[in-house]
């Protein structure tokens, strides 16, 4: 059923980070929205959000996973907490979905596994693939599906695409654009694009992009032999501490 979900025009949610942050939180550090993960007030504030986006019309939500990444835990002397606050998020959506008594599919957010918005992968590129499929297989038992956010070099989406793969799960590839219509990497998206369509995936998305980049690639994008859509980015406040 899910494969045949994204024939049609389907709507994801917003920036559940960005609303959390408008609602009150406050970041710690590059945490960002795992911060909301930790304190066990905001828990009430994460399902709210996530209800309000689907009484907005959004058929698939995102877990708040984007700032639970092992690098940044890592980072911040947590890494101790890197499967409970990616379980913890995941069950936030499930009980979200319960109590709109809706039916809508849950997405497990995979974002950059070492900085966000660039290509640079350093040297450990083990650890990057290891840190997408353990963020994964947390969760994996809760979600209907994987959406890699942010995905910024061809070989990011391969390292992830390899990750995953023992889960046996399908997947949605955001692909972010920083200038006409191209990667960080300096790879045009349509490039991109037409390599990741070997793995089968359920579609391809822009992710986290400037509006103004859809006009660079709308007449590749609609070449494409997947489902394709757009999420775009109304971000206003850069968190502390990011690169």
């Amino acid at each position: 059923m899910i494969k045949t979900f994204f024939n049609n025009a389907r709507i994801f949610d917003g920036g559940t980070g960005q609303e959390l942050i408008n609602r009150g939180l406050q970041p710690y550090k590059n945490l960002w929205s795992a911060t909301a993960l930790l304190d066990v007030k905001y828990h009430k504030t994460i399902v709210d959000i996530h209800v309000d986006f689907i009484k907005s019309g959004a058929e698939i939500i995102l877990t708040n996973t984007f700032g639970s990444r092992k690098r940044r835990l890592f980072e911040n002397n947590l890494l101790d907490k890197f499967k409970d606050l990616n379980v913890t998020a995941a069950k936030l959506a499930q009980n979200a979905v319960k109590k709109s008594n809706k039916k809508v599919l849950i997405a497990g957010s995979i974002p950059p596994q070492n900085f966000t918005y660039q290509s640079d992968l350093g040297n450990d590129l083990n650890f990057i693939k290891n840190s997408f499929y353990e963020q994964a297989s947390y969760l994996d038992p809760f979600v209907d599906f994987f959406y890699l956010e942010v995905m910024c070099s061809k070989k990011e989406c391969e390292l992830a695409m390899e990750a995953l793969k023992p889960l046996n799960k399908n997947v949605i590839v955001g692909l972010h654009l920083k200038n006409k219509g191209l990667l960080p990497s300096g790879e045009k998206f349509i490039d991109v694009a037409k390599y990741l369509s070997k793995f089968n995936l359920l579609g391809i998305t822009t992710s986290c992009v400037n509006p103004e980049q859809y006009d660079f690639i709308k007449k590749d994008i609609s070449k494409l032999s997947i489902p394709y859509g757009f999420k775009f980015n109304a971000f206003e406040q850069i968190p502390e501490g990011w690169k």
